[in-house]
């Protein structure tokens, strides 16, 4: 089991391969702070960067998941928060862009409402479970700001451009299961299995192929931009680059042996 010690708002723990982050400011509603951005960060570069790191899980402690941008905001001199704004956001996009280019699979469980950067990060996982007392609102331009965290990356990918421009502009709050309906999140269960059920997953994704996830990352994030035939080659590319895997000569090995594959993620 690996810990870092030195967090103080974040948890962050590997077992069984399995990287557990905990957004751990509570009693502000895991609000994103400078210093959450920047462990975030770094914990997702240790994520990135472990070979034993092979599935992470994302969630928040207490009730609710996250409350977006912490207060500290607002009592910056006026002068200075943009200043400070680029400081978070260096830091938190540094996180986001490590979610998605790790080869490890990226499971969210959101415990509660996620706000503004909440809703960004919720966004940003590759399997989000929700619970059923989560909630969704972009929040940004509510205080006239505009979206930010990946938010206007991914949403429109998720839910198309229609959908992203009313949350957006609106800030309407979506219950979990009309995330589920137009499928931001990919599955809505009970609050008290939010937790057994997301690590399920997780503890599932840690025992697979993770060199063909992280292929399957790839190729699935570049296809928005990409033409036919250009996709086409990185998806052969990438097939015969697995082909010479050890996981894909297991994989091969134990369909033929009509057994279980046993993948150590090399």
């Amino acid at each position: 089991m690996t810990q870092m010690e030195s967090l103080t708002t974040l948890l962050f723990e590997v077992r069984e391969h399995v990287a557990y982050i905990t957004l751990n400011r509570p009693a502000v509603a895991n609000a994103v702070s400078l210093e959450l951005a920047q462990e975030l960060d770094e914990v997702a570069r240790e994520c990135d960067e472990s070979d034993s790191v092979r599935a992470v899980l994302l969630t928040g402690a207490g009730r609710i998941f996250c409350g977006g941008g912490d207060k500290s905001f607002a009592k910056q001199e006026p002068s200075y928060v943009p200043t400070h704004l680029r400081r978070v956001n260096l830091f938190l996009h540094g996180a986001i862009q490590c979610f998605a280019r790790m080869r490890a699979p990226v499971v969210v469980a959101v415990n509660g409402p996620a706000s503004g950067y909440g809703m960004s990060l919720a966004c940003a996982g590759d399997i989000v479970l929700a619970g059923e007392s989560a909630r969704f609102t972009m929040d940004y331009s509510r205080v006239g700001l505009t979206p930010g965290a990946s938010s206007t990356y991914y949403l429109p990918r998720i839910i198309g451009l229609r959908r992203t421009m009313e949350l957006a502009l609106t800030n309407r709050t979506l219950a979990a299961r009309e995330a589920e309906a137009i499928g931001l999140v990919t599955r809505v269960v009970p609050d008290d299995q939010l937790l057994e059920q997301a690590e399920s997953i997780a503890n599932e994704l840690a025992h697979g192929p993770t060199r063909a996830y992280g292929g399957v990352k790839r190729l699935l994030y570049g296809a928005a931009t990409n033409p036919l035939f250009e996709q086409m080659e990185l998806e052969n590319e990438s097939i015969v680059e697995m082909a010479r895997s050890a996981d894909a000569q297991e994989g091969v090995a134990a369909f033929l042996a009509r057994r279980p594959p046993q993948f150590s993620g090399r």
